[in-house]
């Protein structure tokens, strides 16, 4: 047995976004992305789930620190897109189209450089309570 266990950080923020790719039309983006290509955006209640995956410290017992990971998602996410409209207030999505799945991306890839490399890592983002994704999709 391997023994390893996932720990796992919750967190939510609230941001607006608008489906829209810039090569197509109003038409065609309606088309594709329905209501949420409307032109004066949309928002949700974006739920978070960080799963660090690896073996117990020997000393400390911790996979990861909890508090540890819990700022720097608080610092590098909540901050970052909270109360934000995801097109015109970030970086990264000035020229990439929010969805979820892209969304989901650019969190982990936020995440990852301050998370040990011998922990294995998942996003999990809940755009609506039914609706979410996985990043990566398999670990």
């Amino acid at each position: 047995m391997s023994k390893k266990v996932a720990v796992f950080r919750k967190e939510s923020f609230n941001a607006a976004h608008r489906l829209f790719n810039p090569a197509w039309d109003d038409e065609k983006n309606t088309e594709v992305f329905g209501k949420c290509a409307l032109p004066n955006y949309h928002g949700h209640n974006y739920d978070l789930i960080v799963k660090v995956v690896g073996k117990p410290d020997k000393k400390t017992g911790y996979v990861m620190d909890m508090k540890i990971l819990s700022d720097l998602v608080k610092q590098e996410i909540v901050e970052r897109f909270d109360h934000k409209n995801l097109n015109m207030d970030t970086l990264e999505f000035k020229e990439l189209n929010p969805t979820a799945e892209n969304i989901a991306i650019v969190i982990y890839d936020l995440l990852r450089p301050h998370i040990d490399e011998k922990l294995e890592m998942q996003v999990r983002l809940y755009e609506t309570p039914r609706n979410f994704v996985e990043y990566p999709a398999e670990m």
